[in-house]
């Protein structure tokens, strides 16, 4: 825990999850410019109107939680990040109301008076999250567009002047920058492109995609190499697809496995709604259970005999392996006696020797020259 010093106060702020001997902060200079502008522009006022987006562990919501303020996150570790630092600084958790990306951002006919949005890697997210936006603006609504200077790109700030209205940024500070953008109400822009569908190969089914869906445009190699290689057995009833994404590796692995019950699992609210989607229409009589959760958080222990897992190798722009880490220990957890998981991966990233450490076995089901599936099994 770390304490970020800014206009509206001091905050003692920490990341989500807990890591040992944790080195990052809550925070970065991206915020500390946002905060301190609002301070020296005097843009907060007492009944002010606020919508934050992608507020990674509630650094904002903390520094403005005085206000009337809505939280926007497609992260449900985002959101427990938020309640964490609100509890943490002795701030009312209800005072930041949340709601996830597919909620309305706000109450129909009422316009922001301030809407902070930090810019997140992906283009999709921003076109479709900049579409949300747009209904709750007036032109006396202010629009600030924060993030790191190498995260900002040209096409980042088109993306604001097509959907928004005219946009400047500001000098850099601390390798961060400000994106001002004014709302244009007579400005016609595109429709909002997403969500996508495309036709998974070999199949019948169309895969639907919401904006912050991984490998959304088309399917990605490991997957690929991962469903041609899924396990069909009798004994496997309860399957986990743990970072479900859109769904796809639950879905072939429910065509396999016909009495399977199939548990799809994300932390991103826009991943578990596309799976869902996709499972109905493949499978409209079956049911499937679907959890927006962090990794197996929630899942009955000793209750599941396959978990399908392509392990992300980041968190926001962290990288490193303590989401693989964590999704392994938990599945392990969260496997019966005799359970399996199976896990793809990068060759390079060494998931053999984790696995095997942590279950005492591992074995390779299949590998090319990019990716490997190993099988791991509780004893």
């Amino acid at each position: 825990m770390e304490t970020l010093a800014v206009p509206q106060g001091n905050f003692e702020l920490s990341r989500y999850p807990a890591r040992q001997q944790e080195t990052l902060r809550a925070w970065d200079a991206a915020d500390e410019y946002l905060l301190n502008y609002l301070h020296d522009e005097q843009l907060l006022h007492t009944n002010c109107r606020i919508l934050i987006l992608n507020d990674s562990f509630g650094t904002l919501a903390c520094a403005l939680s005085d206000y009337h303020t809505v939280s926007v996150s497609d992260s449900f570790i985002a959101r427990q990040g938020m309640q964490l630092n609100l509890s943490q600084n002795q701030l009312d958790p209800d005072s930041v109301e949340f709601r996830h990306s597919l909620m309305d951002y706000g109450e129909s006919g009422e316009a922001y008076d301030l809407v902070i949005l930090k810019v997140t890697k992906s283009l999709g997210q921003l076109e479709d999250q900049l579409h949300r936006i747009r209904p709750y603006l007036n032109q006396k609504s202010q629009i600030i567009g924060t993030g790191m200077v190498k995260g900002i790109h040209t096409s980042t700030l088109q993306l604001f002047e097509t959907i928004i209205g005219q946009t400047q940024t500001s000098l850099a500070r601390k390798k961060a920058r400000l994106i001002f953008s004014r709302f244009d109400p007579t400005l016609s822009p595109p429709e909002n492109s997403y969500p996508r569908s495309y036709a998974l190969e070999n199949t019948a089914y169309q895969i639907l995609n919401h904006a912050n869906v991984f490998s959304r445009e088309k399917l990605d190699i490991g997957t690929r190499f991962l469903i041609e290689n899924l396990p069909t057995d009798n004994r496997f009833q309860q399957i986990v697809d743990l970072g479900c994404g859109n769904g796809i590796v639950g879905l072939v692995a429910a065509a396999a496995n016909p009495e399977a019950t199939i548990h799809f699992v994300d932390e991103s609210y826009m991943a578990v709604a596309s799976a869902e989607i996709n499972f109905n229409r493949a499978f409209p009589e079956r049911s499937a259970q679907f959890k927006v959760t962090d990794c197996l958080n929630g899942i009955t222990l000793d209750s599941c005999d396959l978990i399908l897992n392509n392990p992300p190798f980041h968190q926001q722009s962290t990288i490193g392996d303590f989401i693989a880490w964590q999704m392994f220990t938990e599945s392990k957890a969260v496997l019966k006696q005799g359970g399996e998981l199976w896990v793809i991966g990068n060759r390079h990233l060494n998931y053999h020797a984790k696995l095997k450490r942590l279950f005492g076995n591992c074995s390779t089901v299949a590998s090319n020259n990019k990716f490997v599936i190993l099988k791991t099994v509780k004893r």
